[in-house]
């Protein structure tokens, strides 16, 4: 690798870079400068590179500028995080990153980019024409220029832990080192938490509404939206619209942690000494975390639809709930509807990423021209899309755990396996009877993730979670 001068050599070259930018010669690089400085370099930036120089890491005084000692330190901190970017973007270690390797960078992301786009990157930085960049070149690109990297895709495109629309089966979020380091992780995490009870709770009588269409809706009776609504109503008044909401928003806090910590274990074995996962790993990882959250907490699931399909006045709540079925049904009905529950999984998580990831690469190859920040209403749409899309692959399978869950509170409902029950529907009902409940589970999407959103962008402002 060329490069590597003497430390009087670096000193000397970030003194005349300082002189250059100091255009008033008052001894201090201020914000003001440092633009008009970055603007004449050329190439990413200008604003967000000059915040990103006058920052609370760089300047020691809060006067809202460097000096000669400050400027020097904020370079030299710079410059070995970029050695250690540079060395993780070149895989082979000959100290040069060519198209093949910046190719392969953006696919460990998920981020698909052709080769006419890889040389196009490659090109801008490339000062000698050997389309390869070396330390220098990479190192005088981007020493003063904002630095768009994983960090910046991983940060802007978090969607699970944002949005919530009462499913726990998505593949969980990956935070960057500097969240972990900082502690922003665990308080991303309570703004998701909080966010998602909100959430829950405000789209609880929709969510109830799915639950008892799911069960007792049929060709026979013909049960639709206004009658479900009509029926629940007359039977328990307008307060047993949330019934079940109070579980259903307690499983949110254990579940998520321990998706989450499952996750960083079991991505941690995949990786070994890979710097990310592939697209591809991150789906098994995400899977396996979630089979493993279900596992633990799936006695909550059961206690949920029972409670939310409840007659008034059959239990006294939460616990009296779990001791009638544990007195009459024995431990194993709490995993009745286990099987089906972990196999809607694969298809729910795997077509929420896959369509989530093609609609990040599309806009990131199309609209990230200066940030990886794809705005609200991108992310939103982005997020819905996704998640209904894996919400219809896995739905039959979700109809068939909650009959399984609920057909021993059922008077003279049959005791069925889960083949048992999708042979039971089709003959029956048809491929119709496996979509049961699925309008009102529609409906409440938009309303879960708009308020899902606001509650987390006002609970990161509480807990003081640092946007970029």
């Amino acid at each position: 690798m060329r490069g590597g001068p003497g430390e009087a050599e670096r000193r000397q070259r970030w003194g005349r870079l300082f002189e250059e930018l100091d255009s008033n010669k008052d001894g201090r690089v201020d914000i003001r400068e440092l633009r008009q400085g970055l603007a004449r370099l050329g190439g990413g930036d200008p604003d967000r590179g000059a915040q990103q120089g006058i920052s609370p890491e760089g300047d020691t005084d809060p006067d809202g500028g460097l000096d000669l000692e400050e400027f020097i330190l904020y370079l030299q901190e710079r410059e070995q995080r970029l050695l250690l970017l540079f060395h993780s973007l070149d895989r082979n270690q000959d100290g040069q990153i060519d198209v093949s390797e910046i190719q392969q960078s953006f696919r460990a992301l998920g981020i698909s980019i052709s080769l006419e786009q890889a040389e196009k990157i490659l090109h801008s930085m490339d000062r000698d024409g050997t389309m390869t960049i070396d330390w220098q070149e990479w190192r005088d690109h981007f020493l003063l220029h904002s630095l768009e990297n994983v960090e910046d895709v991983l940060y802007f495109w978090k969607h699970s832990t944002v949005l919530d629309i009462g499913e726990c089966l998505t593949v969980p979020d990956e935070f960057s080192e500097q969240e972990k380091l900082t502690g922003m992780w665990w308080k991303q995490l309570v703004a998701g938490a909080v966010a998602g009870a909100v959430s829950r709770t405000g789209t609880a009588p929709l969510d109830r509404l799915k639950v008892f269409m799911q069960v007792h809706a049929s060709k026979t009776n013909r049960l639709n939206i206004l009658g479900g609504l009509r029926s629940m109503i007359q039977e328990g008044g307008v307060h047993s619209l949330w019934r079940g909401n109070g579980i259903n928003v307690l499983k949110i806090a254990p579940e998520s942690a321990i998706k989450f910590m499952a996750y960083e274990q079991i991505k941690r074995a995949i990786r070994g000494q890979q710097e990310t996962l592939h697209v591809q790993e991150r789906f098994v990882a995400g899977s396996l975390a979630g089979a493993t959250a279900q596992t633990i907490i799936y006695p909550m699931e059961v206690l949920k639809t029972r409670l939310t399909l409840r007659r008034t006045g059959q239990y006294k709540g939460l616990l009296d709930c779990a001791w009638q079925i544990l007195e009459r049904e024995g431990p194993r009905a709490f995993y009745r509807g286990y099987l089906p529950n972990v196999l809607g999984i694969i298809p729910y998580a795997g077509i929420d990423l896959a369509v989530y990831e093609t609609l990040k690469n599309r806009w990131l190859q199309q609209y990230s021209h200066d940030s990886a920040d794809p705005g609200i209403l991108v992310l939103l749409a982005c997020g819905t899309i996704s998640s209904t899309c894996g919400q219809i692959a896995s739905y039959p399978l979700a109809l068939v755990r909650t009959r399984m869950q609920a057909q021993a509170s059922i008077e003279g409902a049959p005791q069925l396996s889960m083949l048992g029950l999708l042979r039971h529907i089709l003959s029956q009902e048809g491929v119709r009877g496996l979509y049961r409940g699925i309008a009102p589970n529609f409906m409440k999407v938009i309303p879960a993730v708009s308020i899902s959103y606001v509650v987390y962008e006002n609970m990161k402002q509480a807990l003081g979670v640092t946007s970029r």
